[in-house]
């Protein structure tokens, strides 16, 4: 009896004590944001790369349910558009300029935690979580005269291929700084993107072994509360 009481007793001061950490929040947040891209491809066989430049920008919703001791624990959806791909690198003796530009609409769905002061006043927080994208549309450049059919055998594939996979996942984060006001919030993030996927075909009897999107972003944002 004396043990069972014991445990009860255990019980029931573990259930408050989760309760006193455990502070529930029902914050529903909806914004905007925008910045650049810097993107290249992982590709086998190598391509020599420099970083593309691109655009970014779309919608999010965050929801917050929770702050567990000093972390404030959230979910955020977003919709956006953002260019990746990449652009080759030559000797500097050789005029040529090569570049492509893919065009995606993405929708990443990430953990947001963040650590500072509430419900107004700074704020810093990463992101975290899985990523999808759509391909819309291409776009190579050539410049300096480039013939393809000069180039190395190895990536000569390249030049004017078909995109053969248009659904692209990878996994995202990042993190940055929210500042939180009557007026709404304003938040800067950078990001990072580690494709999963390959945007071409990658079997035995294919080109390439692998080629996948990587991407670094700079996000500005603006959001409101609703909620």
């Amino acid at each position: 009896m004396r043990i069972l009481t014991a445990i009860i007793i255990s019980l029931a001061t573990a259930t408050v004590a989760f309760a006193q950490i455990e502070q529930p929040r029902r914050i529903l947040e909806v914004g905007v944001a925008g910045g650049m891209n810097l993107s290249q491809m992982d590709i086998q066989p190598q391509v020599r790369q420099t970083m593309l430049n691109g655009l970014n920008g779309g919608v999010n919703i965050r929801y917050t349910s929770e702050k567990y001791f000093s972390m404030i624990c959230a979910a955020q959806l977003e919709v956006n558009f953002s260019q990746r791909g990449w652009e080759e690198e030559f000797d500097s003796e050789l005029p040529y300029s090569y570049s492509r530009t893919l065009n995606y609409i993405e929708i990443p769905f990430m953990a947001h935690l963040s650590w500072g002061k509430e419900p107004r006043g700074l704020q810093f927080f990463i992101n975290l979580g899985p990523q999808v994208g759509f391909l819309i549309n291409d776009k190579e450049e050539y410049g300096g005269g480039l013939d393809p059919a000069q180039r190395p055998e190895s990536i000569r594939p390249i030049y004017g291929k078909e995109i053969d996979k248009s659904f692209d996942y990878g996994i995202v984060g990042g993190a940055g700084l929210e500042l939180k006001t009557k007026a709404g919030n304003f938040f800067v993030e950078g990001r990072y993107y580690y494709g999963l996927s390959d945007i071409f075909n990658n079997s035995k009897i294919d080109d390439f072994g692998r080629s996948a999107n990587q991407t670094i972003s700079i996000r500005l944002g603006y959001s409101i509360r609703i909620l």
